[in-house]
């Protein structure tokens, strides 16, 4: 199992990370309406969206840009273990803000059907 733990040194640096900028953003991570309000913008957000956010002068785009950025490589860092059989989960921040994209993601789902 040792070749398999750079998912949770992954996870890890990505849970750092979206601290980090929810703590810039001022965000509560108990706050489940604006983490919900902020998934529904990243789910929305296409990649050129994110590239805008992240070329934005203003701080607040920048770091909104970075946490939708960061919110994918955590979807995809989970995704990429669980087809191997390995659970990979950071910690409040990511547990939080991951909760917040899927229950807005259903939410799409369930309007769309």
């Amino acid at each position: 199992m040792s070749g398999f733990g750079h998912y949770a040194r992954t996870a890890d640096e990505l849970e750092r990370e979206i601290y980090k900028r929810g703590l810039a953003l001022g965000l509560d991570w108990d706050d489940q309406a604006r983490l919900r309000e902020l998934a529904r913008q990243a789910l929305s957000c296409d990649p050129g969206c994110v590239v805008r956010l992240l070329r934005s002068p203003v701080r607040q785009d920048k770091l909104t840009g970075e946490l939708f950025a960061l919110s994918e490589l955590m979807l995809n860092t989970m995704r990429q273990s669980a087809q191997i059989g390995v659970h990979t989960s950071g910690g409040r921040a990511w547990k939080a803000f991951g909760r917040a994209l899927y229950q807005e993601s259903e939410k799409l789902e369930e309007a769309g059907a």
